[in-house]
């Protein structure tokens, strides 16, 4: 692994990662570099803009879902044929897992993946004590790999100065500073950021603050500083899971839902996917009046099906089609918003009931703050997924609704709590609740969906 790379982290969220990062892949695009961007953590949307930005996919690394060498070799695979690899913190630069540890944090991501950070630090009301902040978080580990800072929101006149100070004083590279941008903001929903496509004129947004980068910024100190990632050998022993060859592959025609209202995906998920033999089929349960045909298993990922209630409710022949296919046994992963469209009833914003798929009794509901949220480890309670002993699987959580029929076939854990609750409704051809998956965090969970689509295929 030798693509030259660094990480944006902040001291906490809200101090402008997303934006900036967003800004600098502009710019380094616009420089003509070939870009591949990664978000640290289970985040669906920030990815999403950096997509929107690149035009190619983003990707997440984290350390909850796989272990060290499984995420530098996404790492490897996702940054080949490109000369910088960006990655985006989360939350603050430390914060991990239970809220107590280090575990899953932007700082254990450099720190397995030997990528140098750049600490994004929000300088609004301060000027001097810019200083021991930044030495705390560059100085709260030995290894720290903090090498450089952002000031974000910082006046052009104090700028030098502060910038002279923070170099002289604690001997670490000031890659520049951004100004108050107000026509740059994104606004915040219920689950963080809104879509890129809902942002106006986004591009044109993302255009003037590349433009504004590219003079605030020393961005060719951000690529030297790439550059100093050291290189490291992936070995091919290791991988967690080998591309199976195409002659080996047993095809196989999966749909997934993929719209306004479904739309929260791990890119990695569907590579794993199609690196099995599956060919993705695309459709939309807004807008489609038909399933795809000759599918052999459907997957309906999360989103905002909320607001898009009575739209998918008055498209009655795709929730019949739907319907359909499972009553007659097609196999089916349905995750968050997907799980709550194959209830007989889902809520949207405005609290009004909407008609869902009808395989899942009862309702799906708004409730006023986070329902249940963080990482999770699962497990069946009978040991079984797909009819397949697949053992403990890492997922996530994070959503305002809940159901009236959540589920009780498998239990989920948080990790370091002895809290936990009942979750998903698992059988033979199922699996469908709330949590998120991603599949190389337990490779046997997406094989044992694919051997029950094979084994459906050869029933058809």
């Amino acid at each position: 692994m030798s693509i030259p790379r660094f990480l944006l982290t902040a001291g906490a969220s809200g101090s402008g990662k997303t934006l900036i990062t967003c800004g600098i892949l502009q710019a380094l695009q616009d420089r003509g570099l070939r870009v591949a961007s990664f978000k640290c953590g289970p985040d669906y949307i920030d990815p999403m803009f950096h997509t929107k930005v690149l035009g190619t996919r983003s990707r997440n690394l984290d350390t909850f879902f796989t272990d060290a060498d499984t995420t530098r070799y996404l790492l490897e695979r996702n940054s080949q044929d490109c000369d910088i690899a960006v990655m985006e913190g989360v939350m603050g630069y430390y914060d991990g897992v239970g809220g107590n540890t280090s575990k899953a944090s932007a700082y254990e991501l450099a720190k397995v993946t030997h990528t140098p950070a750049v600490l994004i630090v929000n300088c609004k009301g301060m000027s001097v004590s810019i200083l021991p902040y930044i030495k705390g978080f560059a100085e709260f580990r030995r290894d720290s790999n903090i090498r450089g800072v952002i000031l974000n929101q910082m006046s052009p006149m104090l700028y030098p100065r502060v910038k002279k100070m923070i170099e002289e004083e604690l001997d670490i590279a000031v890659y520049g500073y951004v100004p108050k941008v107000e026509d740059c903001v994104i606004e915040s929903r219920h689950l963080g950021l809104v879509l890129p496509e809902e942002v106006e004129g986004f591009r044109v947004k993302l255009k003037k603050l590349a433009e504004i980068l590219e003079n605030t910024l020393n961005l060719d100190g951000l690529l030297k500083l790439g550059k100093t990632a050291p290189e490291w050998t992936v070995d091919s022993g290791t991988e967690p899971l080998r591309v199976i060859p195409e002659k080996q592959k047993q095809h196989l025609r999966i749909g997934v839902a993929l719209d306004e209202a479904f739309c929260f995906m791990y890119e990695d998920n569907l590579q794993f996917l199609r690196d099995q033999g599956a060919e993705l089929v695309f459709f939309s349960p807004v807008h489609d009046t038909y399933l795809p045909k000759n599918l052999d298993g459907l997957i309906l990922y999360g989103g905002y099906p909320e607001l898009s209630g009575k739209q998918l409710e008055k498209n009655e022949q795709m929730r019949q089609e739907i319907k359909k296919a499972l009553e007659h046994r097609m196999p089916v992963m349905a995750e968050c918003g997907g799980f709550m469209y194959l209830h007989e009833w889902f809520e949207n914003m405005d609290h009004e009931r909407c008609k869902g798929v009808g395989i899942i009794e009862g309702t799906a509901y708004r409730t006023p703050k986070l329902s249940r949220f963080g990482y999770i480890e699962v497990q069946s309670k009978t040991g079984m997924i797909f009819g397949r002993e697949i053992g403990i699987s890492p997922a996530h959580e994070f959503h305002y609704f809940d159901s009236e029929n959540s589920g009780k076939d498998c239990f989920a854990k948080k990790p370091g709590s002895s809290r936990g609750w009942e979750c998903l409704h698992c059988t033979d051809t199922m699996l469908a609740g709330f949590p998120h998956f991603y599949y190389y965090g337990n490779p046997e969970l997406a094989k044992a969906y694919l051997d029950c689509c094979r084994e459906y295929q050869t029933q058809r």
